[in-house]
């Protein structure tokens, strides 16, 4: 099975989540920048509204093909309940994707809410298949069990069904 991690991490904790994936798993490794960086008050207010209206930000790399990998997995930050607006321009970024399945993981404070529903729909309208979902608040993060069970569903996605923890 081939990998490719696909993450924004503005704090550093989706990076260390995403950073653990490839070292069980293996894979590439894909940080994505927005092309104009937030300071913490941009990310507070601007970052925070264009991640509720579900915008994307221009990114570095501006172009991520996937074509020749098995498996997807993408990690974001949890902004207004949604997906960091660098996160969907790493979506909107994605060729070779059709066909492919992803694993979805965000990273918050308390709760997530509808953050991996909406980034499943904009994954399916590009032809991608999500076959699990984790959120981690900052606990879950230190929490070994549950970053093993992210690793776990991404190892036996190569063919097994990925079992979704409740």
């Amino acid at each position: 099975m081939t990998l490719t991690t696909i993450f924004y991490s503005y704090s550093g904790v989706t990076r260390g989540v995403a950073k653990k994936i490839q070292e069980k798993c293996g894979g590439d490794l894909v940080e994505v920048k927005a092309v104009k960086p937030y300071s913490t008050i941009t990310a507070y207010s601007l970052g925070c509204y264009r991640a509720a209206r579900g915008e994307a930000d221009a990114i570095t790399p501006a172009a991520i093909d996937v074509s020749a990998s098995d498996l997807i997995v993408i990690g974001t930050p949890v902004w207004a309940f949604r997906a960091a607006p660098a996160v969907n321009g790493a979506v909107a970024a994605l060729s070779g994707c059709q066909g492919k399945t992803a694993v979805l993981f965000a990273t918050c404070g308390a709760q997530a809410k509808d953050t991996l529903p909406h980034l499943a729909e904009a994954l399916k309208a590009k032809g991608v298949e999500v076959g699990g979902v984790f959120v981690f608040d900052k606990k879950d993060v230190q929490d070994a069990e549950k970053i093993n069970a992210l690793i776990d569903a991404v190892k036996s996605a190569g063919g097994a069904e990925i079992k979704i923890p409740v």
